[in-house]
């Protein structure tokens, strides 16, 4: 396919270590699950744990050629389930509920492993081809790094489910940073677009704790991240816990054990506005 903007290019190598990451990582926190903590619903709504990593064994069938099961519902009588990627997803989960946790995570295994083969495989020319992506036409590469933050992302629903949240060590791997840098390129339409902070606004968003970094973004004419705003001082300054803004910017509860207090600086009320839009995730 041809995409008339160009491509976002990341490093094979390093998008593929968050992604195996991320699967070994899901695949470590229920090795010894119980059937009853399978069954733990999650904050997402309508789905417990089995049915959280239904949806990526689900995706990577999907991406390894395997057809979508066939719907055995009408979907639209679903309350949370709001558009068709949600209701692709919910097939998934649906064809996959009568397995059992032990069962599931064999599949797990099974279809990242033949993923991780295929992706190795992949030449440049294939990683840096334009293709549809949930962010719209990207490359293949962009497209797997929202996979690393899908995935890992998931990884903290059921780490809040089960009542297990991350240590700080735990959350300094190329999954976390990756999925953050997914998360960041997504911020000016979440400061221009959803949080409609004005023109002439320089927006820092400053994250603490272990997934600590600074996102800067700069609104003339249209936001834009920046590496700095030139020597100006930002016009809003946003102070939060890494983990917790993840929480937020994918529409989830506060993850238990760690601060969710936000500091404002600067103007308040574009502060305000903004954090209370920040979850974009479909």
């Amino acid at each position: 396919m041809s995409s008339e903007r160009p491509v976002t290019v990341v490093d094979q190598g390093e998008v593929l270590g968050g992604l195996f990451a991320s699967w070994d990582a899901i695949a470590a926190l229920l090795a010894n699950a119980s059937e009853e903590q399978w069954r733990t619903p999650t904050a997402l709504p309508g789905w417990d744990v089995h049915d959280v990593v239904a949806h990526i064994v689900g995706t990577e069938s999907m991406l390894s050629g395997i057809a979508t099961p066939e719907p055995d519902i009408d979907l639209g009588e679903l309350e949370h389930v709001r558009n068709p990627i949600g209701a692709m997803n919910e097939l998934w989960v649906r064809s996959l509920r009568g397995e059992s946790g032990a069962e599931l995570l064999q599949r797990f295994g099974d279809v990242t492993g033949r993923r991780r083969a295929a992706l190795a495989a992949m030449s440049t020319e294939e990683w840096n081809a334009p293709t549809l992506t949930p962010a719209g036409p990207d490359s293949y590469g962009r497209f797997m790094r929202i996979r690393v933050f899908d995935c890992w992302m998931h990884e903290q629903d059921i780490r809040d489910a089960l009542g297990r949240p991350p240590a700080d060590s735990e959350l300094t791997g190329p999954d976390s940073r990756l999925s953050l840098d997914e998360m960041a390129a997504s911020m000016p339409f979440v400061v221009g677009k959803k949080g409609k902070a004005p023109d002439g606004s320089r927006v820092l968003i400053a994250l603490t704790g272990p997934l600590a970094r600074e996102i800067r973004v700069a609104v003339d004419g249209r936001a834009a991240l920046v590496e700095d705003f030139g020597g100006a001082e930002p016009t809003v300054a946003i102070t939060l816990d890494g983990l917790q803004f993840t929480r937020r910017a994918g529409g989830r509860p506060p993850m238990a054990g760690r601060s969710d207090a936000v500091d404002y600086q600067g103007d308040a009320v574009v502060a305000a506005h903004i954090v209370e839009n920040l979850a974009y995730v479909i």
